[in-house]
């Protein structure tokens, strides 16, 4: 069966006509009949055609299924026709929906996304393909989802293929999360090291979920986040891998053409829909909402990633945190600082983190990190420390960084605010371990104000005195100038912090 060439005239989408940057288009469908007693118990039906460049994001293909099915396999291809320099050639993702509907929104009929990284899945009710949900394939009309990523001048000749298996249900999926604490590594309120940006196979990282536990334990980290792109199936799983001495949050990378924003801290199970752009600020803010209603955070991620759909174009006061510094220090990295911090001097503090994002067993988790300050290791107040800028970004588990304020016979710690007035002398104090060949900076408004170098030992303490009438807020930088071993980028970042702000509140 072929659907031919599509073109803007076939694009659709529940709930009325939008722009069409977040249009979908629908293909010609299937249909399967159960089969006659005696006859085969497998079939297949195939679709072709061809994307043209100009199209809209999703493709939703229908697969009417009968009563009786025990599983239902997918298979996609595309050809990659060779293209010229900087242009961009055909990558198409695929993911699908479940009988409940596909509408934007619809958390019942999604069934799984795989992106570009597979060519092929299944899904029964006992088992299903790393993610997607496990369940039932119960009777009625299916949507294959195909998001052409790029596509080149030529055009994209796809090809799916659609196989169901008839026959009895096999036990069901038993989901087991993760549990909600890890007694070996609570400390009461204290600092907690954690990296709020990671993949597995899930999505399209190459570590298994005890792989990266592995990982994250040897990092010396106190949490993580798992954040597989679009999906919601490793949530369900983390049970069977889960330690005392590491707490594992769920969240989702919600992975638009728009930019990718981390939803952290989600109940398991929660799926986030990711089918618009940044011009759909509705639609946006519905599913941020979605997220705060949740309990969870929104992370702007990395802000100034150099690959098509990835720089974060949506509105940064809805975000909850800015994803600064996103794996080995890069220009991308220093961009996202810059951009932070014309923020905040512009006066819109959004609390910064850093994460890995660490997807393959060469990138090192917890490089970077988040190192933040909770009343206990426990996921809601993780988040609102996370959220009130309580923290400060570490290169690795062998950095140590102590940062506070005090004058006028008061003190105040990262994220808080020393309020005296605007003639009483502040004094700011860095601490710092485990950083040989580094220098500490203080920055507030008007940029770099005192640095010092770091002896041999790793080990300093650097202070400076100002003025809330000259100095709105202070915060503190550690950088390597040779760059360094995680990073051939001069200038490097091994720890920064964010701000303390001086004076009575505005």
């Amino acid at each position: 069966m072929s659907t031919g060439d599509l073109s803007r005239r076939n694009l659709l989408r529940a709930g009325g006509i939008v722009a069409a940057g977040a249009a979908t288009g629908l293909l010609p469908g299937v249909a399967f009949a159960a089969p006659a007693p005696g006859a085969a118990q497998q079939q297949t039906k195939t679709v072709t055609g061809t994307f043209k460049p100009d199209v809209p994001d999703w493709y939703y293909l229908p697969v009417d299924v009968p009563r009786g099915v025990k599983q239902i396999d997918v298979v996609y291809s595309y050809d990659r026709p060779t293209v010229p320099a900087g242009v961009r050639g055909n990558a198409c993702d695929i993911g699908m929906f479940g009988p409940e509907g596909h509408e934007l929104g619809n958390t019942r009929g999604f069934r799984g996304w795989s992106g570009g990284f597979r060519d092929r899945f299944s899904i029964s009710a006992t088992d299903a393909t790393p993610g997607y949900v496990a369940g039932p394939v119960r009777a009625g009309r299916w949507h294959v989802i195909l998001g052409p990523y790029t596509v080149a001048p030529q055009g994209m000749n796809y090809r799916v293929d659609v196989t169901l298996t008839f026959g009895a249900d096999g036990a069901p999926f038993r989901p087991n999360p993760a549990p909600v604490s890890a007694p070996a590594r609570q400390r009461g309120k204290s600092w907690y090291r954690g990296d709020c940006h990671l993949h597995t196979v899930y999505s399209d990282g190459k570590r298994t979920p005890g792989q990266l536990v592995a990982d994250a334990r040897a990092a010396g980290l106190d949490f993580i986040v798992s954040t597989d792109h679009n999906t919601n199936s490793s949530q369900l799983v983390w049970g069977d891998y889960a330690t005392d001495d590491l707490l594992i949050l769920n969240g989702e990378e919600v992975t638009t053409r728009s930019g990718h924003w981390p939803a952290i801290g989600l109940p398991a199970g929660t799926w986030i829909d990711w089918r618009y752009r940044a011009s759909d600020a509705a639609d946006f803010r519905r599913f941020t909402d979605q997220v705060h209603r949740a309990g969870g955070l929104v992370t702007a991620a990395h802000p100034f990633a150099n690959c098509f759909g990835c720089t974060y174009e949506f509105a940064y006061e809805i975000a909850d945190l800015v994803e600064v510094w996103n794996g080995p220090w890069t220009q991308d990295d220093e961009a996202s600082v810059t951009h932070w911090d014309g923020l905040l001097r512009g006066g819109r503090w959004i609390p910064a983190i850093g994460d890995s994002d660490a997807h393959n067993p060469d990138q090192t988790v917890a490089l970077p990190h988040t190192v933040v300050q909770a009343g206990s290791l426990r996921q809601a107040e993780l988040l609102a420390g996370l959220k009130a800028g309580r923290s400060w970004l570490a290169e690795s588990k062998d950095v140590n960084l102590e940062f506070g304020a005090s004058g006028g016979g008061r003190s105040a710690g990262i994220g808080e605010r020393i309020a005296v007035g605007t003639g009483t002398p502040v004094t700011v104090s860095a601490t710092v371990s485990g950083a040989p060949g580094t220098t500490v900076t203080f920055l507030d408004q008007l940029g770099p104000e005192h640095t010092e170098t770091v002896p041999a030992s790793g080990s300093a303490t650097v202070t400076w005195t100002t003025y809330p009438r000259y100095s709105r807020w202070v915060r503190v930088e550690v950088r390597r100038p040779s760059g360094g071993p995680n990073t051939t980028t001069p200038n490097a970042m091994v720890a920064m912090s964010n701000p303390i702000f001086l004076g009575a509140a505005s």
